[in-house]
């Protein structure tokens, strides 16, 4: 009996586990880990935090504005810091801190584009800190739109109000310090290899 088993050989049997045993360890590898994947706990999706991030840096660029239009505009400026720092009104057509002036409504449509973006990526978003990043993003590009739509010369031409004037620098207002936050939030969380969805990946 043993003799007709050497010669006619055993059937490959599937282990517990129900592994193909002429199956490569690469691909019960590659399989292992997409399972390890899918069992990972994602956590909360932080929705919230980005439009709480957004609400508050909208609401203190809007509140400001109408501060600086109804107290500051057509008044002389006000120094903060010597001629360091000054408060000062002006009217911007172009984007942020000043350039472009010529191209408002294409301004105004990437600022819309922007925002809707964002609002599609939300619902993949898992990063507490990606969230602040387009929270900051998100509140800037609303605040300076409301502007470009609202305010003279007319709908989608508006001209933002800027009143931050540091010395040798152009003038900008809360919104554009928002943008520039979360543009600056997001290129270091992608040089540390952070995702929206909360991933971390090594290149």
């Amino acid at each position: 009996m043993a003799e007709a088993e050497r010669i006619i050989g055993t059937p490959d049997i599937p282990d517990a586990a129900g592994a193909d045993p002429e199956q490569s360890d690469g691909e019960n590898g590659a399989v292992a880990e997409r399972g390890d994947a899918a069992a990972r706990p994602r956590g909360k999706r932080r929705i919230a935090v980005l439009f709480g991030v957004a609400a508050l840096a909208y609401a203190l660029d809007l509140v400001s504005k109408m501060i600086v239009v109804a107290k500051l505009e057509h008044h002389e400026p006000i120094e903060i810091i010597g001629d360091w720092l000054k408060f000062e009104a002006i009217r911007n057509a172009g984007a942020a801190f000043g350039f472009g002036e010529a191209f408002t409504i294409i301004f105004t449509v990437i600022a819309t584009i922007v925002i809707v973006v964002i609002a599609r990526l939300a619902r993949k978003l898992y990063s507490l800190p990606w969230a602040i990043a387009l929270g900051l993003l998100l509140g800037g590009a609303l605040g300076n739109l409301t502007d470009r739509i609202f305010r003279s010369p007319g709908v989608f031409e508006g001209a933002v109000v800027d009143f931050i004037a540091p010395k040798g620098f152009a003038v900008f207002n809360l919104a554009d310090s928002a943008i520039v936050c979360g543009g600056i939030l997001i290129v270091l969380l992608s040089f540390r290899g952070l995702d929206p969805d909360g991933t971390v990946h090594k290149d």
